[in-house]
């Protein structure tokens, strides 16, 4: 039996409803933020995937900027105290990391299914420096 074809998905639309990259049905995610084993639906193996810390880093330097940019907006024009800071800018900042962070894993995971990505492969073959100019 051959295995069926399935076509090609948008990453952007599949990432962010976090599905699997291949059917988009079956979930990607498990909890919060794990990636699951395998696909529930085409049961697709998802150990392609290690986005590792890269959603969380971007996703913190966008807010982190986006941030910082109202915050100064709305220090400059209401010139509020700044226990005002701690208790609804740092919280919505929070907000916004955790509410952007798991469409963005999804988005990640995606992108390294279609550009299959894999990881990297060491090959020596000893003898390093030898041959070279430079001694």
């Amino acid at each position: 039996m051959s295995d069926p074809v399935y076509p090609p998905l948008s990453t952007l639309s599949t990432g962010i409803r976090c599905r699997c990259p291949r059917c988009g049905e079956g979930p990607l995610l498990k909890g919060y933020l794990t990636i699951r084993d395998e696909c529930p639906v085409c049961h697709l193996d998802y150990s392609f995937a290690d986005p590792a810390d890269g959603p969380a880093f971007f996703v913190m330097s966008g807010v982190g900027i986006l941030g910082m940019v109202l915050l100064m907006a709305f220090e400059f024009t209401v010139h509020p105290p700044i226990w005002v800071h701690f208790v609804a800018t740092m919280p919505l900042i929070a907000i916004m990391c955790m509410a952007v962070l798991r469409p963005f894993k999804g988005w990640l995971v995606s992108e390294q299914f279609v550009h299959k990505a894999a990881p990297p492969e060491w090959a020596s073959i000893g003898k390093h420096g030898e041959g070279s100019k430079w001694r």
